[in-house]
């Protein structure tokens, strides 16, 4: 397993800073909602010093073995060149699978995973903002009505600025979320001295006698537990901006720490005043500490938001490379970082469902309920596809990879469980939009692999074309005739089309195929191959984390010899329009839902970035 350089970046501080801003804002805002949340289930008879003691050290063991043991020390090894997340995990467990058969189900656990990070992506802005700005009901009632009107205002205010980047409020994210940890860590330390006793808490057998107490009703606080652990799979994800080092060790220094010491002073507040539950994390502070805690814990809620809408740009953007999703636009908004993106289509979905969400639940605990199940089942996805890749990439034994991942993928499972009991109170939230996506991505995967089967039936092979070439006395007009085919051994439809229409084909011709891989970034980018003389085969290679940029490969042909002028090339796309086929391959629904995805795709021309004065579209129907 060739770890890249960018999975072992040095630790700066710098480093650091930026990780606690990015990577952790979603699991540093949960103990605004997660203690409260596990302990309202228990509630209505009044709240006993054992079940209290009994959910923190469920959540504390939550938080050293589903985050620290599973993602921290194990899934960080798992990177695919320096890249982490569950498509950059299903990318390496595809090349390990050996069957075609075995390849589909990664695939399908992969963007099923994906499907329901998108889920997670609409719930997180929602339930995080909602759950600072309710801190202002604690400072006084008055403010009750004016809960939802505010956090739609942030919410508005954060998604109609993504495009003008991250990397400015990057610089401001890092510091504000340092003290974020610091202030929380420092508001449970104070209570904690007050009240030592609550760190008994810290034995597992208090987790341990609660399920044994409460059986199957033990399930039910799982599924706000699990609100606790919620961002772990940003860490994961977020791999390729920082490196393993600096995601590890702030974990282990600063984020563990500062979490732990305010459920634990959440928990001490709560065995020295149990009124205290109608908002625990915002009455730890003193009187007149809480306006200005409601204002950080909102900068944080904000930043834990966007550090999800990032995921999800980059997600999406990873889904259009590996054929899942159609072309989708792409904004650079850094000319320096390659990874700061924005897409309009996929922020202005992101808002949409969050304004409804927000206005459909209004307030964070009816959110709660749909929050997890995203959460967990991409929990689920990724220990499935863990148990592949530490399997066959890092060559453990079965016996180690079942003792190691086991109880983390049963952990998992009981989360998930837990989490579907409340499908009918909200959990219906991410399971559908999941389900809309996955189908989605489908729907798109298995248009167009029947489109190319079609294309293959139908194309004449371009060696036997070539062959003929000579014999066939057409006539060769001066300029650059460049021909964007996704068959390399095939003529491309509009090359039959441009020969039967215009009789003539151009002096010097290009075949041009892109070609996404499976790793974050390619090395070798071009290959090119002389078919005949003038008649050359260009394969240009992408990895998921790249953007195509056609002209400015066909210009570095020159290097190698091949006289490339951008002013006298034409480039041949042919725009196919789908049609039913007599015996269809697809459903009706499938094939209406895979014609409207192909209408709405962003044009080749933009994509590849090909200047529009330069193209000749030539439409083809094609019976799927």
């Amino acid at each position: 397993m060739s770890h890249s350089p960018a999975a072992e970046r040095p630790v700066t501080l710098a480093a650091l800073i930026g990780v606690l801003g990015v990577v952790y804002g979603d699991i540093g805002t949960s103990p605004l909602y997660a203690l409260r949340a596990s302990l309202l289930h228990f509630s209505a008879d009044g709240i006993e010093r054992w079940e209290i003691l009994g959910l923190l050290s469920l959540i504390f063991w939550s938080l050293v073995l589903t985050v620290t043991v599973k993602y921290v020390i194990f899934m960080l090894r798992a990177d695919n060149r320096g890249e982490g997340g569950i498509l950059a995990l299903m990318a390496l467990a595809q090349r390990q699978a050996r069957t075609e058969r075995g390849r589909w189900l990664v695939a399908l656990i992969g963007i099923a995973g994906a499907s329901l990070f998108f889920g997670d992506g609409i719930i997180t802005p929602a339930i995080s903002v909602l759950s600072a700005v309710e801190g202002l009901k604690v400072i006084s009632p008055a403010f009750e009505e004016a809960v939802v009107p505010i956090a739609l205002g942030i919410l508005l205010a954060l998604f109609l600025v993504q495009w003008r980047g991250t990397g400015s409020m990057g610089r401001i994210f890092g510091p504000i979320c340092a003290l974020w940890f610091g202030v929380i860590g420092l508001l449970g330390l104070i209570e904690v001295v007050r009240e030592p006793q609550v760190l008994v808490a810290l034995s597992p057998s208090y987790a341990i006698q609660f399920c044994a107490y409460y059986h199957l009703a033990a399930f039910i606080a799982f599924g706000s537990v699990v609100l606790a652990v919620t961002g772990a799979e940003a860490l994961y994800a977020d791999m390729g901006h920082f490196g393993r080092k600096p995601i590890q060790l702030a974990w282990v220094a600063f984020v563990l720490p500062a979490l732990a010491l305010n459920y634990f002073g959440q928990g001490a507040l709560l065995l020295s005043d149990p009124s205290a539950i109608e908002n625990p994390f915002f009455l730890l502070a003193p009187e007149w500490a809480r306006l200005p805690l409601v204002v950080l814990a909102t900068m944080a809620t904000i930043i834990a938001s966007q550090a999800m809408i990032s995921g999800a740009f980059s997600i999406a953007r990873q889904c259009v490379q590996m054929g899942f999703l159609p072309r989708l636009t792409v904004h650079h908004t850094s000319e320096t970082e390659q990874g700061q993106i924005y897409l309009p289509q996929v922020n202005m979905l992101l808002l949409i469902g969050v304004v409804i969400l927000v206005l459909e639940f209004k307030n964070s605990d009816s959110l709660a309920a749909a929050y997890g199940l995203a959460v967990t089942g991409t929990f689920v996805c990724t220990s499935c596809l863990a148990l592949l890749v530490f399997r066959r990439v890092f060559n453990w034994s079965w016996v180690l990879v079942i003792a190691v991942f086991g109880p983390l993928l049963l952990l998992d499972l009981a989360f998930f469980i837990s989490t579907a009991l409340k499908i009918p109170e909200g959990g219906y939230v991410p399971l559908i939009l999941g389900l809309l996506i996955l189908t989605l991505m489908l729907t798109w995967r298995r248009g167009r692999d029947l489109l190319f089967a079609r294309f293959r039936q139908d194309s004449l092979p371009l060696k036997s074309f070539l062959a003929r070439l000579p014999q066939s006395r057409t006539t060769r007009v001066p300029g650059i005739a460049v021909f964007m085919t996704g068959q390399a051994d095939f003529v491309p439809g509009a090359l039959l089309h441009n020969l039967k229409h215009n009789k003539v084909l151009h002096q010097r011709v290009l075949f041009v195929t892109v070609i996404n891989e499976d790793i974050p970034r390619v090395e070798e980018r071009r290959e090119v191959t002389e078919l005949a003389p003038d008649i050359h085969r260009v394969i240009l290679r992408y990895g998921f984390l790249e953007s195509p940029h056609i002209p400015r490969e066909l210009e570095a042909l020159r290097d190698i010899g091949i006289p490339f002028e951008p002013m006298q090339a034409s480039y041949f796309l042919g725009r196919e329009t789908v049609v039913a086929a007599a015996v269809p391959k697809m459903p009706r629904w499938r094939q209406w839902l895979f014609t409207i995805m192909s209408r709405n795709a962003l044009p080749a021309t933009e994509f590849f970035r090909i200047p529009s004065d330069r193209v000749v579209e030539l439409g083809v129907r094609v019976a799927i």
